[in-house]
């Protein structure tokens, strides 16, 4: 009897399914909405327990058992949650995630407030990633007007320059014959050097 087919397990190891970018963005967001909502629910009994023990004057927390959560989302709004979720640029992730946390060390939120605050985020970052589009667009458009303005400038001449037959009149030619320039007809007064013969 051989002791190879023992040893084949290391072989078959299952190995983890590669996860889309959107789907890492999604498990990431609802884990942190979780972990706030609980750290809220742990804040709310922490606050429960001191007023008892203002009014009472004794301390029964040691004896208690934690409740288990007693807020949870419901399926329909965890859906839309994720569904909104899906929409968030993997670049976007992290800076959401402080914003929340932002909010929610700035607010203090309630726990059934927690899910409301996380979607107004998500609506923040939403309207952040639209215009920030909006205006990557518009600047491509731009980028390519321009050079299609210029493109197009750059092979269209108004005169046609013919090097043996033109009537274009040139310095050389005027030094060549020894024509005079023609008088200015502007508004300023031409001014003319005369020799002193000394």
């Amino acid at each position: 009897m051989s002791l190879v087919p023992w040893f084949r397990w290391s072989d078959t190891s299952p190995r983890l399914t590669p996860r889309s970018p959107a789907e890492m963005v999604i498990e990431t967001l609802m884990m942190e909405l979780d972990w706030q909502t609980k750290e809220a629910e742990k804040q709310h009994r922490e606050r429960e327990n001191e007023y008892r023990k203002i009014r009472t004057g004794v301390d029964y927390s040691w004896l208690a058992t934690p409740p288990r959560n007693a807020y949870d989302l419901s399926p329909g709004e965890r859906l839309q949650l994720e569904d909104t979720c899906t929409k968030i640029h993997p670049s976007y992730c992290g800076p959401m995630i402080l914003r929340f946390r932002q909010l929610i060390a700035e607010y203090e939120p309630e726990v059934h407030e927690v899910s409301q605050l996380f979607r107004s985020v998500l609506q923040e970052v939403l309207e952040k990633m639209k215009e920030e589009e909006d205006v990557r667009k518009l600047t491509k458009q731009w980028n390519m007007r321009s050079r299609g303005s210029l493109s197009l400038t750059t092979f269209r001449t108004r005169s046609r320059i013919s090097p043996f037959a033109s009537d274009i009149r040139t310095i050389s030619e005027d030094v060549e014959r020894d024509i005079h320039p023609t008088p200015r007809v502007w508004s300023m007064p031409e001014f003319q050097m005369h020799k002193d013969n000394n």
